[in-house]
């Protein structure tokens, strides 16, 4: 999550949390904000693994699930 002036990396991801949880269903369930959660997580992981640079090409990844299948 990005830390934005002024902000500890905390106060910035509670509000983000607090975001999500907003943004949910009145009659969301527990395991239903946990996932929502879960997911927000690991889409902003993936963004700013992308923004470093930290990724792999097409032909990398087919040759990484074709060894998982054996």
């Amino acid at each position: 999550m990005t830390k934005f002036a002024g902000e500890s990396a905390m106060q910035t991801a509670k509000t983000r949390m607090f975001e999500v949880i907003q943004q949910q269903p009145e009659d969301a369930s527990y395991e239903e904000i946990l996932r929502e959660l879960a997911f927000e997580r690991m889409v902003q992981r993936g963004l700013n693994d992308s923004r470093e640079g930290n990724v792999i090409d097409n032909e990398e990844m087919e040759k990484r699930i074709r060894s998982w299948q054996r």
